[in-house]
């Protein structure tokens, strides 16, 4: 049976909404209720080969202290719109901002793992109106991934984003085989639940998902040379004022940890860092308790509530 995407608005402490932005329409899932309408809003980004799901047990810590939460599908995942082009970092940023301005706040909070952290560090530079702080997990200041991607990267890492570079072959895997569960294997110490895998699956077999989820990824390792590329790399090398977060699993088989903090340090001007033990490239999911505490410690001293 063909996945429909109504197979990846699952329930929980949370209301799905469709909201209209950048001209595309979004799926978010939203925590409205009368207790935190008003409170300052946090916007949760996901990374391949996931969806809004990832940050579920992040979700009911950051209600329960206070804010208003919104895990969001990023542009050709989930239930959120699938356009055959605008997968650039730049034109992420203002699918954010968009999104921010939709659920009818001024600015948010983002956090953001992988390719949502990449969103993450350039939403101050790109957007800065609507960016009140960042949040980054397993993910590098994308000046640094530019600088120097093989020192930064793991050759398993490499591997898989050449493999990733060939037109149709990783798509096409996508949605016949289990290699999207087998990429979160891979990348994880703690072993995952079979259900959560096959949420995963499913979710990456949606029509569409397996070609537009990769866009992303490919556009920061194909169009270095293109000029769009150029003046987004001169736009995040500005500096960062607002609070900076970076999260990285002490095991992450993707990065190599001694470089992947250099320009993040380098360019925030509030920059906290922190490595969580035990937990590889996803530590959100592996150790949710200890990254719900790192993150409530630091909104606390970061965004503080009214």
């Amino acid at each position: 049976m063909v996945a429909d995407f109504s197979d990846v608005l699952l329930p929980g402490p949370w209301e799905h909404r469709f909201v209209s932005a950048n001209g595309s329409r979004f799926h978010v899932a939203v925590s409205d209720d009368e207790a935190t309408a008003q409170a300052p809003l946090i916007i949760l980004l996901h990374s391949f080969p996931q969806m809004w799901w990832t940050w579920r047990h992040q979700f009911p810590h950051l209600t329960q202290a206070g804010y208003r939460v919104a895990a969001m599908d990023l542009r050709g995942y989930g239930a959120s719109d699938k356009p055959p082009m605008g997968y650039d970092t730049p034109n992420l940023c203002r699918d954010v901002a968009g999104v921010i301005r939709a659920l009818g706040a001024s600015s948010a909070t983002i956090i953001g793992h992988g390719i949502g952290g990449m969103i993450a560090w350039s939403m101050p530079t790109v957007v800065p109106a609507v960016t009140t702080a960042v949040a980054a997990f397993s993910s590098p200041h994308p000046a640094r991934v530019h600088a120097s991607t093989r020192a930064v990267m793991s050759k398993l890492a490499h591997k898989g984003m050449s493999a990733a570079m060939v037109p149709g072959a990783v798509e096409r895997r996508l949605r016949t085989t289990d290699l999207a569960t087998r990429i979160l294997r891979d990348l994880t110490i703690t072993p995952w639940p079979a259900p959560d895998l096959e949420v995963y699956r499913t979710a990456m077999r949606l029509p569409s998902v397996s070609r537009c989820s990769l866009e992303a990824v490919r556009w920061h390792y194909v169009n270095r040379l293109g000029s769009t590329y150029r003046r987004y790399l001169a736009t995040v090398r500005g500096i960062v004022t607002v609070p900076a977060l970076q999260v990285m699993g002490r095991m992450d088989p993707v990065f190599d940890l001694g470089w992947t903090g250099v320009d993040a340090a380098a360019l925030c001007t509030h920059l906290r860092s922190e490595q969580v033990f035990g937990a590889g490239h996803f530590p959100h999911e592996e150790r949710p308790d200890e990254v719900a505490e790192i993150l409530l410690d630091w909104l606390n001293d970061s965004v503080p509530l009214p």
